[in-house]
C-alpha cells in the first residue's frame, strides 16, 4: 500500500489492518467475528509477505494470552475483535495490565447485549472505559471517527502503549469498520523504543526478566498498583484528546465519539443555518477522558447534549466533567440503529425552545 502523499481508497478494517503492518507490527493473532472479520482476512494474507505471524486462535480466549506471551517478548502485537470477542478477552486483558505489557486491541462495535446484531453500535463503552478487565487498572482506548483518523490512531497507539507501558485499544463500531475512504498513510520514522524488561536472551549480560501479574504477598501487589496508578495519573495529564466545531460562541454543545459525531456535526450545520448557536464536542481519547477540554467548554454553554448509539453510558462522564454545571441532555439509538443528522436537529430544536 501507498505511504506518504498516495491517497487510496480503502474499507475501515482493511487500513486499521495496513496501519499496523506499517506501524511494525508483525505478530497478530485473532479470532473472525463480524464486522471486524475483513481486518483478521487482510492480516491473514498481508503477514506473511512482510515477514510476519498471522495467527487464527481456536477462541478469542487463546487470541488474547498469545498476544500476551508475544508482549512478553517486546514484540508489537496486536489482536482484534468485536464486542462479544472483547468480553471473551477482558480476563487476558486484565494479566496484560497487570503484567505491564503493552499491545493494541481493536473493538469494532456491534449491538448487544449478548449476542444481539451485527449491526454497529456504542454500547461498549462502559466495558472498555470502565471495567475493561478485573482489579484496579486503564487501558488507552481510542475513538476514531474517520478511515483516515483510525489509520492515524493505530500508529500513535503503539507509540503510547509501549511508552506507558499499558495495553491500547482502537474503539470503533461496524460503520467505521465497513465504510470505504481515501486516506494517507503517515511516513513512519522507526523510533526503536528499547525495551528492557523484554523476556528475550541476554548471554548473561543483566539479569533474567520475569513477567507476571501474581503477588502473593500483598503488600508487593499493593506497591505495584500504586506505581502503575502513577503511570495513569501521567496520563490523565498528558494524553487527553478531543476536537471542537463550532464552539467559540455556542450555547448548546452537542458531545458525540466515534461515528455519532460525525451525524452529530451534520446536525451542528443545519442547526447554524436555522441561527441556533450549536457546537460539537468530539471526545478522541475516551480513557483518559478530555475532562480538562470539557469542563472548560462547561463554564460557557447553557446545555449539553449527549448523542450515542447506546443507551446512554457517556452521559456520566459529560456530567462529571463539568461538575454538573450545565444541564446534560441524551439522545440516542440502539440496537444497530443509526441515528439520523435529522433526528439529532429536532432535539437540538427542542433544547433551544424552537
Amino acid at each position: 500500500m501507498g505511504k506518504g502523499a498516495e491517497r487510496v481508497l480503502m474499507k475501515g478494517n482493511e487500513a486499521l489492518a495496513e496501519a499496523a503492518i506499517q506501524a511494525g507490527c508483525r505478530h497478530f493473532f485473532g479470532y473472525p467475528i463480524t464486522p471486524q472479520t475483513e481486518l483478521s482476512a487482510y492480516m491473514s494474507r498481508q503477514m506473511p509477505k512482510v515477514g510476519g505471524i498471522y495467527l487464527q486462535a481456536e477462541s478469542e480466549i487463546a487470541a488474547i494470552n498469545m498476544v500476551l506471551g508475544a508482549a512478553s517478548a517486546g514484540l508489537r502485537v496486536m489482536t482484534s475483535s468485536s464486542s462479544p470477542g472483547i468480553s471473551l478477552k477482558t480476563e487476558g486483558i486484565s494479566y496484560l495490565a497487570g503484567s505491564d505489557l503493552p499491545c493494541l486491541i481493536v473493538d469494532i462495535m456491534r449491538a448487544g447485549p449478548g449476542l444481539g446484531g451485527i449491526q454497529p453500535a456504542q454500547g461498549d463503552y462502559n466495558q472498555v472505559t470502565k471495567a475493561p478487565g478485573h482489579g484496579d487498572f486503564h487501558i488507552l482506548v481510542f475513538a476514531p471517527s474517520s478511515v483516515q483518523e483510525m489509520v492515524d490512531l493505530v500508529f500513535l497507539a503503539f507509540d503510547r502503549a509501549e511508552e506507558y507501558r499499558v495495553p491500547a485499544m482502537i474503539l470503533g463500531d461496524g460503520l467505521l469498520g465497513q465504510m470505504m475512504e481515501p486516506l494517507v498513510f503517515p511516513e513512519r520514522k522507526e523510533e526503536g523504543r528499547k525495551k528492557p524488561w523484554a523476556t528475550t536472551g541476554h548471554q548473561n549480560s543483566r539479569p533474567k526478566n520475569i513477567v507476571n501479574s501474581l503477588y502473593l504477598k500483598a503488600n508487593l501487589l499493593e506497591e505495584k498498583n500504586r506505581e502503575r496508578q502513577q503511570r495513569y495519573e501521567k496520563i490523565i495529564e498528558n494524553e487527553q484528546r478531543s476536537e471542537e466545531y463550532l464552539t467559540e460562541d455556542a450555547e448548546i454543545v452537542v458531545v458525540a465519539y466515534g461515528a455519532s459525531a460525525r451525524i452529530a456535526r451534520s446536525a451542528v450545520n443545519s442547526a447554524r443555518e436555522k441561527g441556533i448557536k450549536a457546537g460539537l464536542f468530539r471526545p478522541i481519547t475516551l480513557w483518559p477522558y478530555p475532562k480538562k477540554a470539557l469542563g472548560a467548554l462547561g463554564e460557557k454553554v447553557k446545555q449539553f447534549l449527549c448523542v450515542e448509539m447506546s443507551m446512554g453510558q457517556m452521559v456520566d462522564d459529560v456530567k462529571l466533567s463539568t461538575s454538573c454545571k450545565v444541564p446534560v441532555a441524551f439522545f440516542g439509538r440502539c440496537g444497530g440503529i443509526i441515528p439520523t443528522p435529522q433526528e439529532v436537529l429536532a432535539e437540538i430544536e427542542k433544547l433551544a425552545g424552537r
